[in-house]
């Protein structure tokens, strides 16, 4: 049985954690076809919008299969191939949209996972956790880089200090998904969130996302130049020419990615 399903379908990856008898935990080769997936969803020219999910209905993924690592010793040397398999969460550069459909437990390295991802879409009975403490290591691939970014500081730190439980009603409360919907409801809302964005110009939303992403980490008047960069730069594209062109002829946009 394939650990990590994926397929394209109508500019839409489809990536799915696929070991529902291990709660879609991670183990070294569902991290290294993750990364190969990854990859694909940055190279490929037909491959707009990615969406991420975990098979069954129980977990979206319970992060890294502990077991599976107890026993590797890589080398001191390992420590210097930071592009070794590199995967979403540890840094891997991908500006094309990636939507999160979360079936169950995130917990550990799906948390991380998460925080990765652009639009989060959640089951009714998800549950959110970081608790790698408890565990005597840290929530490594940016999980102490990005919770205090994408949650207030007093339910990150609870999260990350005393693996605190969210409900899927919590995090939404708290923003850390989009909406909540029945489990059924799951993959077509995502699937209409990926079609939606879809429709808009594909070259203007990895320049919008890397420009977010990036103005974190910016001064603003730095921010604001290279935004100015980015701009002059999509309108020598045709998708800038075609959305004007189809709003003036009342039409939806035919966009190409160029």
């Amino acid at each position: 049985m394939m650990k990590l399903i994926y397929e394209v379908k109508d500019s839409v990856a489809h990536i799915t954690i696929n070991r529902p008898e291990a709660m879609n935990a991670m183990d070294a080769e569902v991290y290294a076809e993750l990364s190969k997936a990854w990859i694909d969803v940055r190279d490929n020219p037909d491959v707009w919008v990615a969406i991420i999910t975990g098979a069954g209905e129980k977990a979206f993924t319970a992060g890294a299969d502990l077991k599976s690592f107890i026993t590797r010793t890589p080398g001191k040397a390992d420590f210097w191939l930071t592009q070794k398999d590199m995967i979403l969460n540890r840094g891997l550069e991908v500006w094309k949209p990636v939507i999160a459909a979360i079936n169950g437990y995130c917990l550990a390295g799906g948390m991380t996972l998460l925080f990765a991802t652009d639009v989060r879409i959640a089951a009714e009975h998800a549950v959110f956790e970081i608790s790698e403490v408890k565990r005597g290591i840290l929530p490594g691939n940016g999980g102490t880089q990005r919770a205090l970014r994408q949650l207030p500081y007093a339910i990150a730190m609870e999260m990350l200090l005393l693996g605190r439980r969210l409900t899927a009603q919590e995090a939404l409360a708290y923003g850390l998904v989009n909406r909540v919907v029945p489990l059924k409801d799951l993959l077509p809302t995502a699937e209409q969130v990926a079609r939606q964005l879809c429709e808009n110009g594909p070259l203007a939303l990895r320049a919008v996302k890397e420009l977010a992403i990036r103005s974190q980490s910016v001064p603003l008047e730095h921010g604001l130049r290279l935004e100015q960069a980015f701009q002059e730069f999509l309108r020598t594209t045709e998708d800038a020419r075609e959305g004007p062109r189809a709003f003036a002829e009342k039409r939806k946009p035919a966009y190409k990615a160029r």
